[in-house]
């Protein structure tokens, strides 16, 4: 039998205001906890990019901008990115980073908000979001804006933490996240909560099937999760029908 869940699901009310608290040393503390794994998840999102040549391309949740720098960087198909996030101190951060690579013609960052994205029906090409689905209040509403502003045939892509099925890997994985991360995020970030918080979402957030079950109920077609890293976490890909 899978081992359960220690916690049961924390809110996820106003969860930016923590973000903006920890925005200063958010990426270190990536980097650290995932020993750079996040910086190759990120980069693998790019080959699951729809075809095609300037993709005009959303990024929710998109905090300090990783996610979008890395698909205009490792794509050379963006022809127009813009990010959105509730953080207001992560956003300063990713615009500095885009303002320093000279991006500023392509890639722009603004306010906005995964349950009601600012942005028309049917206008981009692409809308992915990098762990932060689990941290939106409503999930299936969250997919069903994603659904209404791409266009048909356009793509969602959802790169999201999951559970490892391996019997070996999984204690050993759960140990670490239980214990270890919150420990650690805590003495880089100064905000042990925020890495206990990491955990419990993690743990209560459906995954693989499940996750791309919600997916066609929401207004995407043949939803497909590609595993990475024992499983750690998941690309998950989604078309709007034609």
């Amino acid at each position: 039998m899978a081992e359960q869940p220690e916690h049961t699901e924390p809110s996820r009310a106003e969860v930016w205001k923590m973000f903006d608290r920890i925005a200063p040393r958010y990426d270190l503390g990536n980097r650290l906890l995932s020993m750079r794994r996040d910086v190759a998840w990120r980069k693998r999102m790019s080959r699951y990019l729809p075809p095609g040549e300037n993709l005009e391309i959303l990024d929710i949740a998109t905090g300090t901008g990783d996610q979008l720098i890395s698909l205009d960087r490792e794509s050379g198909r963006v022809a127009k990115g813009t990010g959105i996030d509730m953080a207001e101190e992560m956003l300063a951060i990713g615009r500095r980073k885009i303002d320093d690579l000279g991006c500023n013609d392509r890639l722009s960052l603004a306010t906005g908000d995964a349950m009601n994205i600012p942005f028309p029906e049917q206008q981009f090409d692409a809308a992915t979001i990098s762990f932060g689905i689990r941290n939106v209040m409503d999930v299936e509403g969250a997919l069903r804006e994603m659904a209404r502003v791409l266009k048909p045939g356009g793509r969602a892509l959802i790169l999201e933490f999951s559970t490892p099925e391996n019997p070996v890997f999984r204690p050993l994985y759960l140990f670490y996240l239980r214990h270890v991360l919150p420990h650690i995020g805590g003495m880089v970030t100064g905000d042990a909560e925020a890495y206990r918080y990491l955990n419990q979402t993690i743990e209560t957030f459906p995954y693989g099937k499940a996750f791309c079950d919600k997916m066609e109920r929401n207004g995407f077609a043949s939803a497909e999760a590609h595993p990475l890293t024992l499983g750690i976490a998941t690309i998950y890909q989604g078309d709007v029908p034609r």
